[in-house]
Formats: C-alpha cells, structure tokens, sequence
C-alpha cells in the first residue's frame, strides 16, 4: 500500500506536473496542490478496496482427492488422483500415501489404483507427510457392490463470498459439475459494489493473490442471482473464490468452498 501511495504521489508532485496536463507548459510551484486535488478520489477509491484487513500470503498446506466416488463395482479397478497445494497455494509434487481401511473389500496400491475385491464399504485416505509439521490427508467412502455402476459423490461445492474491504460483497454460491464444465451459480442474496472499476473473479487456492488463480472472468453483474460456465477446470482444483480489483492489484473479497 505505502508503495503505491509512494509512486503515485512522486507523479503529482513532480514540477509542473497539473499544469502540463492542463495546458501542456509548464507551471513551476502548482504541481504538487493541483496533483493532490486530482489524486484525491484516486487515493479514496484506492484506501477503500484496501480496507481495514491484513492480508496474509500463506494458507495452510492442503491435499485433496481430485475425481472421488462413491460406488465402484466388484470386481472394477479405478485410478484415484490427489492434488497437493503449498502454504502459498501453489501446485507441488509430493509423495501420496494411500490406504484403505478395509482391504479385503477394497484395496488401494500406493499409485492410487483402487481394486473392489468383495461387497462392503471402506474408506479410503491419501496422506502427505510434511517436515517438522502434522501430515496433512483427504479421505472418501466407497461402497463395493455387485451392480454395475460407478458412482460419485453430489458433484457440486458451496460457500460464502465476504468483502475484505469497504465495499459491498456478499452472497452464497454453488460450484456444480455439468457435462464437462463447471457451473458457478450466485443465489439472490447475492450483491457487489458497483462503484470499483475493473472487479475480475477467480479460482484460486491462494486468497492473498491472483498468483496461479484461474480467471473466470469480469464482474458484470452487481446484484441478484446470476451464473458462470466454466472449461477445463475440474470441481475439486480450487478452494476459493477471489474478488479482485485489477486496476490497483488489490483483493475486495473471498470465498471458500466446502
């Protein structure tokens, strides 16, 4: 903040500055009072999608099972994949650990390939070790049946968007799988400031930053129920939603999906 402040008030206060804007010549000793009284709605505008909070760069480090079901019929195999993020939300190879809770029902090698070897159910868990920290795992249940069918879980997230500045931000929304897209639905209690210009959305797993965020897109709808469809982005990829407000780089609001 204090450096954009910084460079911002370096341009007004340069010599002459307001008046070649103006008049194009320059007019020693009236740039810095003119440049201020032009900057002034930009440093209001600015300190109020800045806000109050303390951005934090780090989240906690996290994994999760990217295409889980529920059901698997005896006898199938199928490729379980996880996805392990940073305590900066990035993407890192790391070495999963899975295991099963009942083998002789299910039994899972350490690439992720589950066999359904009897009926039953078991729970199955994949887990990062972490130095010097606690391990951090996602579990899913499946059902081993006799009936043809592969079966997965509801196939959609939820949470809450919240402003992280002054402006208005709020309303639930639903992350859903739909053919081969992902639809992101707003419900009605949904309502966005219009005063921000430039208010972009996004994926991300880092709600500090833009940084490895998926862009959705620009905010063009400010209040009521509305939706996005959304290619070659998988359901469980991200953990937030970001509001961003582009022009001045700086975070209005988040979300995180459950």
């Amino acid at each position: 903040m204090k450096n954009i402040l910084s460079r911002f008030l370096n341009i007004y206060s340069s010599p002459g500055f307001a008046g070649r804007a103006n008049t194009g010549k320059s007019m020693p000793g009236q740039g810095f009072s003119q440049g201020i009284a032009l900057s002034f709605p930009f440093l209001l505008l600015l300190s109020g999608c800045i806000g109050d909070d303390v951005v934090f760069d780090t989240v906690p480090e996290a994994v999760r099972i990217l295409n889980p079901v529920d059901s698997l019929t005896l006898g199938d195999t199928y490729q379980f994949e996880a996805r392990f993020t940073n305590n900066i939300g990035e993407v890192e190879q790391r070495n999963a650990i899975w295991t099963s809770s009942d083998t002789e029902v299910l039994a899972i090698d350490g690439a992720g390939l589950a066999t359904a070897l009897a009926e039953g159910r078991a729970t199955l868990t994949v887990e990062i070790v972490l130095d010097g920290k606690d391990p951090v795992s996602d579990a899913t249940e499946v059902v081993v049946s006799e009936e043809d069918v592969v079966g997965g879980p509801s196939g959609e997230r939820s949470g809450t968007i919240r402003t992280t500045s002054s402006y208005l931000l709020e309303g639930s929304f639903t992350l859903r799988e739909n053919g081969g897209d992902i639809v992101l639905e707003f419900e009605g209690d949904y309502r966005a400031s219009t005063s921000l210009p430039g208010l972009y959305v996004y994926l991300t797993n880092n709600p500090a930053t833009v940084n490895n965020a998926f862009e959705i897109g620009r905010v063009e709808t400010f209040s009521g129920a509305h939706s996005y469809r959304i290619s070659g982005v998988g359901l469980n990829e991200y953990d937030y939603l970001l509001y961003w407000c582009k022009p001045f780089s700086v975070k209005v609001g988040d979300g995180e999906m459950e």
